[in-house]
């Protein structure tokens, strides 16, 4: 039988039974290494129409002996696990906003590109720099020296910088790569910051200026704010009024209020889809036009 006529087969075939369950998927998996372009995508389209079911069939190929059999196979695993996430991380933006925590959100739209990254992993280096952080910040000191510490070992000692080079880098903005590279965009370096300090419990909150986000930390006495893209440098509210005039906008109070876990998820989405655009990555655009309606409800 030639391949035209197993393949059609197989699309026929509609199992009841187990066994012809495995009768399918050997027939599959056999074409699923043709080296014909038009065979391959049949067979993908009908693997996908399966469901992830068939990841069972799939994951033993990974470690076969035909590159393109384990290549392709790696491909449709990838393409499940990432449906997979992107239906987590809608759920996720669909709850509640009471409900919704930014460090949780952040790692499920990491996991949407990359659906394999350890999240216990990457938490627990977030937890290493804080418990390094506390250490630095144990003796009683004034909010302007806290801060002052806190930048001199995320900006100088752990090396996090601002990505002037490549600033509509998609990975500026998934959490996973700002950890990896060290570098990000704004809100990905002010999330870095926060996540810190909220270890740490200290009162440390993203404020969305327009077209900049930084940090602010707020006491009862004590108002300071943090532009992590550069360094940690630290701002009064009179700079943040300034880069509003630069920027042509008035004074708003919602400029100047911390932003909400829906706020910054929203930003960073935004972020990502006009990336895309501009890119011509009109899957990925989707995508995250996407999550923006599901943020927005």
């Amino acid at each position: 039988m030639n391949h035209t006529a197993q393949l059609s087969e197989v699309k026929e075939n509609k199992p009841a039974m187990s066994a012809d369950r495995d009768m399918q998927a050997q027939a599959l998996l056999k074409l699923l290494s043709d080296d014909s372009p038009m065979v391959f995508e049949a067979v993908r389209d009908k693997i996908i129409s399966l469901g992830s079911d068939t990841k069972i069939w799939l994951k033993p190929c990974l470690k076969n002996t035909d590159v393109l059999l384990r290549k392709r196979a790696e491909e449709l695993i990838r393409h499940f696990d990432r449906e997979s996430a992107d239906a987590r991380f809608l759920a996720f933006c669909l709850q509640p906003s009471t409900e919704l925590d930014l460090e949780r959100g952040a790692w499920l739209l990491a996991q949407t590109q990359y659906p394999d990254i350890n999240v216990e992993a990457y938490s627990a280096v977030l937890d290493d720099f804080a418990g390094e952080l506390r250490e630095r910040l144990a003796q009683p000191i004034t909010a302007h020296s806290a801060l002052t510490r806190m930048n001199d070992y995320i900006f100088t000692q752990l090396g996090f910088t601002g990505n002037l080079a490549n600033y509509y880098d998609p990975e500026n903005s998934y959490l996973n790569r700002v950890l990896d590279r060290r570098t990000g965009n704004p809100i990905s370096l002010c999330l870095i910051y926060q996540l810190l300090a909220r270890r740490l419990f200290l009162p440390i909150y993203g404020i969305g200026l327009p077209g900049h986000s930084v940090c602010r930390y707020h006491s009862s006495t004590e108002e300071i704010y943090i532009d992590a893209f550069n360094l940690g440098r630290l701002m009064t509210r009179e700079d943040c009024v300034n880069h509003l005039t630069r920027c042509n906008h008035e004074l708003q109070a919602e400029y100047l209020a911390p932003m909400s876990t829906r706020r910054a998820l929203g930003r960073m989405c935004g972020n990502l889809e006009q990336i895309y655009i501009d890119a011509k990555d009109e899957t990925n655009a989707a995508r995250m036009k996407r999550y923006l309606a599901a943020l927005m409800r």
